[in-house]
């Protein structure tokens, strides 16, 4: 993957997005691109990271105050940010010789659109039993 390559999900299919896991399977394609989004995500850095570009007032936060948050060297946090913005989770713009960051909403959403059962969908016995455990 290029340094400036995004993953996108759904720009390949003629729906616009990739089906819902729990409505129609996955083909080879977007599996292999959703992978690659979550394993993005599977890190607990990154998921700090994303948490709290997310979560921070104004929808922007410069890397200069990501770091401290971390007992990692500066290029560690970098590097996690580099991976979450090829993902497509994130975005980000230098000012100066600082570098601010931004989460790409769109994707989250398309996550939690692929993740959510249908309204209306009535739970089996299976998914029931694996809830309550």
């Amino acid at each position: 993957m290029s340094k400036q390559e995004r993953l996108v999900l759904g720009q390949d299919g003629a729906e616009g997005c990739c089906p819902a896991l729990l409505t129609a399977p996955l083909d080879e394609g977007q599996a292999e691109t959703l992978a690659k989004v979550f394993k993005a995500l599977g890190d607990p850095v990154r998921l700090r990271l994303l948490s709290m570009i997310a979560s921070r007032a104004g929808g922007e936060v410069c890397v200069c105050d990501l770091t401290p948050a971390f007992d990692l060297s500066q290029p560690t946090i970098s590097h996690h940010l580099k991976l979450l913005k090829q993902a497509g989770l994130i975005d980000s713009e230098r000012r100066g010789t600082w570098v601010y960051y931004r989460l790409l909403p769109q994707m989250t959403d398309r996550l939690a659109a692929i993740l959510t059962r249908p309204a209306g969908q009535p739970l089996t016995e299976t998914t029931a039993a694996g809830a309550a455990s």
